[in-house]
C-alpha cells in the first residue's frame, strides 16, 4: 500500500521535527516514524469500517421507518438493495478484518456517529442511490461498482469527515489521499474468495521499503554536516538564510541517496523530490530544487562519486 514518495515524506516530516526539537533525539523520532507510518494503516481500517457503518445505519433507518405510526407502504416493504449489498456483507462477514478492527480498538463509528448520520443523509439525497434502491435483484458486480461509487463521490469528498480525521490524528492528512486511491482499488479486486488477503493488506511492499524509511531518515541526520557541505556554493542567487527549512531538507534527502543508495536512480529520485517539493514547499520550490539537484548530479558524476549499480542509474 505504502509508495516509495509517501516514504520520503514521511521522512521529510520527521527529519523537520527533528531539526525543531531543542534536545533532538534521533530514537525517539525514528520510533514516531515508524509510527506515523503504521497509522496508515489504521486510517485504511477505519475508512473500510465507515462503509460497514453506513449500512447498519441504513438497516436502523428502515427499521425506524417500519415502526412509524403512519408509515407509507414504501417505508413498510422498502428497498433493501443497500442494506444487502453483496460486497459489503463480505467486507463485515470477514474474520480476518473484523479482528484486527477490534484487536486496534478502531470503534471509532460507535462514539462519533453523527459523522455516520452526515454522509447516510448525503447520500440518500442522490438520485443515484435512489436509482440503486429501484433495482428487482442486484449482482455483486452492481452492488461492487455502487459502493465504490459511493466511497468515490460521498465518503472521500466529505469535508466534515476529512476535518475530523484531521483532528483524530494530524498525521491522517497526508495519508488520506493515498489510502483512498489504494481502497478503490481493493474494491475493485474484492470478492468472497480473495477477502482475508486483501482487506487487510502488508503496509510496506517488502522489507526492504521498511528498511529505506530507517536508513534515509538515519542518514539525513547522520551526515547533516557532509550534506550541507554540497550545498554550500551551489546557491549563489539564494540566500540561504531565505531557503527555506523545507526544501534544504528535501535537498539533503536527494544528496543522501545519490550518495548512499545505489539501486535507486537519480533521476528517479530527482523526479520524486521535484513532486515532494510541488506538494509541500513553496511554488518555486521545484525550480529551485531541481537545478541544485542537477548541479549536484553533475559535480558527483565528475567526481566519480555516484556509484549506481545495475543498468541506466546514473
Amino acid at each position: 500500500m505504502l509508495t516509495r514518495r509517501h516514504i520520503r515524506v514521511k521522512v521529510l516530516q520527521s527529519v523537520y521535527a527533528h531539526n525543531q526539537r531543542e534536545n533532538p533525539n534521533i530514537d525517539s523520532q525514528e520510533k514516531f516514524l515508524l509510527h506515523s507510518i503504521d497509522q496508515m494503516q489504521d486510517l485504511y481500517l477505519l475508512m473500510l469500517q465507515l462503509l460497514v457503518a453506513l449500512q447498519e445505519q441504513a438497516d436502523s433507518f428502515l427499521n425506524r421507518s417500519q415502526k412509524k405510526h403512519l408509515a407509507t407502504a414504501l417505508e413498510k416493504d422498502p428497498s433493501r438493495n443497500f442494506v444487502n449489498n453483496k460486497l459489503l456483507k463480505v467486507i463485515a462477514g470477514n474474520s480476518t478484518f473484523s479482528d484486527i478492527i477490534e484487536k486496534k480498538k478502531l470503534n471509532y463509528w460507535q462514539m462519533d456517529s453523527e459523522y455516520v448520520t452526515i454522509l447516510f443523509n448525503e447520500l440518500r439525497q442522490l438520485e443515484w442511490y435512489q436509482d440503486y434502491l429501484l433495482n428487482n435483484e442486484t449482482t455483486y458486480k452492481e452492488d461492487q461498482n455502487f459502493i465504490i461509487k459511493v466511497f468515490k463521490e460521498v465518503v472521500a469528498p466529505n469535508d466534515k469527515l476529512y476535518d475530523y480525521l484531521e483532528d483524530k490524528r494530524l498525521t491522517w492528512v497526508d495519508d488520506f489521499p493515498i489510502v483512498n486511491t489504494a481502497i478503490v482499488k481493493m474494491l475493485n479486486k474484492l470478492s468472497e474468495k480473495n477477502a482475508s488477503a486483501l482487506l487487510v493488506p502488508d503496509l510496506y511492499k517488502n522489507d526492504e521499503d521498511r528498511e529505506y524509511a530507517l536508513q534515509l531518515f538515519r542518514k539525513v541526520i547522520l551526515n547533516e554536516d557532509k550534506l550541507n557541505a554540497q550545498i554550500e556554493g551551489k546557491t549563489p542567487n539564494w540566500d540561504k538564510e531565505r531557503i527555506a527549512d523545507v526544501d534544504l531538507i528535501i535537498l539533503k534527502m536527494g544528496i543522501a541517496e545519490f550518495l548512499y543508495f545505489p539501486s535507486i536512480p537519480v533521476r528517479a529520485t530527482i523526479n520524486e523530490y521535484l513532486e515532494v517539493s510541488k506538494e509541500y514547499s513553496t511554488p518555486k520550490s521545484s525550480i529551485f530544487v531541481n537545478g541544485i539537484l542537477d548541479k549536484i548530479v553533475k559535480e558527483f558524476s565528475e567526481d566519480g562519486k555516484l556509484n549506481k549499480i545495475g543498468r541506466g542509474l546514473q
